[in-house]
């Protein structure tokens, strides 16, 4: 085993420890946790199976391994970026559909109440 790779085993280690911590701790969900458990895995195989990272920067038709290895960084960040956005814009329809239901139940509280909802103060006509 070269430096490299053991430095790579232990980098890989201390990732996929901090992940099953913080999913441990209900800090990351386990959706989110199997995203960096697949790239702790992939980070793996290519650290320790020297010819895959040589095969795969062939195949892309890349001259250096690095230009792989950052191609496969930059494609990660796409893919996290791309989730979040999902997850984001299913919350905000979730708050904007919350906050339509509590305004409809504030009205009909007020009505029941036989309040003019207009007559409130900080209200507009």
């Amino acid at each position: 085993m070269t430096r490299a790779q053991l430095i790579a085993a232990l980098i890989a280690a201390l990732v996929a420890l901090a992940v099953l911590e913080l999913v441990r701790r209900r800090r990351l969900s386990e959706d989110f946790s199997l995203l960096w458990v697949l790239a702790t895995l992939g980070a793996t195989m290519l650290a320790f199976w020297g010819g895959l990272l040589t095969g795969i920067t062939h195949l892309l038709g890349a001259k250096y391994e690095t230009s792989t290895i950052f191609f496969f960084g930059i494609l990660f960040v796409l893919v996290v970026l791309l989730y979040y956005a999902v997850k984001l814009t299913a919350l905000i329809q979730e708050v904007r559909r919350l906050a339509q239901e509590a305004a409809l139940l504030r009205l009909k509280l007020e009505e029941r109440e036989g309040e003019d909802p207009s007559e409130r103060p900080g209200r507009s006509a």
